[in-house]
């Protein structure tokens, strides 16, 4: 057993269905993420496509940078995910907040990413994957700069 694949915002206006249910999430220290989460952004990705919107009037999108928006709902403000908008390969991939989903029983906490700019105060118990935001950016076709 896995991740729930459904899942939606604190009021219940928005909700979704992913394609195939996770197993992992990972977490984000970028300043960005910080302030959108009021700490660490706990996500999952899910490749474009990987989603339906099965309740979305209320979902809005900020751009929040050159290369990325971030959804939310109208509605209670709810942290929906953060998506690339630059183009390229990974176009369009989301990392959904892992909290949006109904139910993450059994999954693995996978991935630490931009730890480069995690606060020293901040640390998990257990191994994981870590990604400095060099090596972030990379990944995704993006130069730092």
């Amino acid at each position: 057993m896995s991740g729930s694949k459904t899942g939606g915002c604190l009021c219940g206006a928005t909700r979704f269905e992913l394609a195939e249910a996770p197993t992992e999430y990972g977490a984000c220290h970028c300043g960005m993420c910080r302030k959108i989460s009021g700490g660490i952004e706990m996500g999952i990705y899910v490749p474009p496509g990987g989603i339906t919107w099965t309740q979305a009037d209320t979902l809005r999108t900020y751009p929040s940078s050159e290369w990325a928006e971030r959804g939310f709902c109208g509605t209670c403000g709810s942290n929906m995910f953060w998506r690339l908008t630059v183009s390229g390969p990974m176009h369009g991939l989301l990392s959904l907040s892992v909290g949006a989903l109904d139910s993450m029983e059994t999954m693995k906490f996978a991935t630490e990413v931009y730890v480069d700019h995690k606060p020293k105060s901040h640390s998990f118990a257990g191994r994981r994957k870590k990604m400095t935001e060099a090596e972030v950016l990379e990944s995704v076709g993006i130069s730092d700069g």
